[in-house]
């Protein structure tokens, strides 16, 4: 990505943000939370990935909301960042703290199993 695009996914990047705090409640659409966003070299496309809290119910719904709130964003966008053309959004589901969080589980896990083993000792043989 181009160092204008790079900018430009950060200005639109702090704008949704602010958006979403403004007019979006936690109630009806979850926590959201605006992680990237990519913008295309030629500025026309912008994909915003986005973190929502919650079980996989919450994530669906949410993201159909977006999806409808997509004109009204995106007209928001044009109005703080001023380009020639307002980049066609897309939102997509970032599932990267999901992740990070069932690894730091997973490593939780082994540790606390290696951890009883420690405590239990050696195998003691019988005679």
């Amino acid at each position: 990505m181009g160092l204008r695009a790079e900018r430009v996914g950060s200005l639109i990047k702090e704008e949704v943000g602010r958006l979403f705090q403004r007019r979006f409640s936690m109630d009806e659409f979850g926590f959201l939370t605006v992680t990237e966003v990519r913008v295309t070299p030629d500025l026309r496309q912008a994909r915003i990935y986005v973190s929502i809290f919650g079980d996989a119910e919450r994530k669906k719904r949410s993201l159909a909301l977006l999806e409808e709130q997509k004109p009204s964003i995106r007209s928001e966008v044009g109005k703080a960042v001023r380009l020639r053309f307002t980049p066609e959004i897309s939102f997509l589901l970032d599932e990267t703290m999901d992740k990070a969080m069932n690894l730091e589980a997973l490593f939780r896990r082994i540790h606390d199993e290696e951890q009883t083993r420690t405590d239990e000792g050696p195998a003691s043989e019988s005679t």
